[in-house]
């Protein structure tokens, strides 16, 4: 099949969620620089971003709906929503606990937004994309969804990944692979994205010289850097793959 331009999504209509964190905006950005109507949801407000609450079905049914009688179709989804503690944020250090002494409900509600989240977001934007006959839904998993994450990078003793962090991710991946097998007979695709750790200047810098030199390449990844494999997951470029995750994560999971 010959393809001008493979990678091109201009004229999409894209529901990002999580799009106002520091990956989903840089996300936003790109593919609307790039011809896409990206229309970002998330639980905080901030310029250009609907307040969608995916754990709520009928907020989610109903954002899906006005986005329809709008634009009159939906071509692509990136679930990137996710609650993703990191060191040095004030606000989850309950998320650090060993794991005997992790709180349930905190535990539950991870997964809710983490997983739960995401798959009543699919519901109701897949049974669009069957009615079309095409569609590309892009899941954000992680590295952590691969091989544990190794506590070891954290330099205060006694601090350990969110267990409902990693469980949730990797559930993600299967969640990914049943749906490519429901919704491929009706020319949907989903396909996981798994990235490795990225810059961020809110971070300590400590912290991500030690996660870096946990990879091949020793280093995070650049801002940015991941933008190119959502244009590419989201374009007709991937026309032939679901059901896959794609691992960026400089290596680390492959050593």
């Amino acid at each position: 099949m010959h393809m001008k331009n493979p990678f091109d999504i201009k004229g999409k209509v894209v529901i990002l969620t999580g799009a106002s964190g520091y990956l989903g905006r840089g996300y936003c950005k790109t593919l609307s620089e790039a011809g896409a109507t990206v229309i970002g949801w998330d639980q905080r407000k901030s310029d250009g971003v609907e307040v969608v609450d995916i754990t709520d079905e009928a907020q989610v049914e109903k954002a899906v709906s006005a986005i329809v009688k709008k634009h009159g179709h939906i071509d692509g989804l990136i679930n990137n929503a996710a609650m993703n503690p990191w060191p040095g944020d004030p606000d989850a250090d309950k998320q650090f606990v060993p794991y005997e002494e992790y709180p349930i409900e905190l535990f539950r509600k991870e997964l809710d937004i983490n997983l739960t989240g995401m798959m009543i977001v699919m519901k109701h934007v897949a049974l669009i994309m069957m009615k079309q006959g095409k569609g590309s839904i892009v899941n954000v998993a992680s590295e952590a969804g691969v091989a544990a994450h190794d506590h070891r990078v954290y330099q205060s003793p006694g601090r350990y990944k969110s267990p409902a962090y990693t469980a949730s991710k990797t559930a993600i991946i299967g969640l990914t692979r049943q749906w490519a097998a429901r919704v491929g007979e009706h020319g949907v695709r989903v396909n996981a994205f798994s990235p490795g750790g990225v810059y961020n200047p809110a971070m300590p810098e400590d912290f991500m010289k030690r996660f870096g030199a946990m990879n091949m390449l020793g280093r995070m990844a650049k801002p940015g850097e991941y933008e190119a494999t959502m244009q590419y997951l989201l374009s007709d470029a991937s026309s032939f793959m679901t059901g896959a995750n794609v691992v960026i994560d400089g290596g680390k999971t492959a050593w």
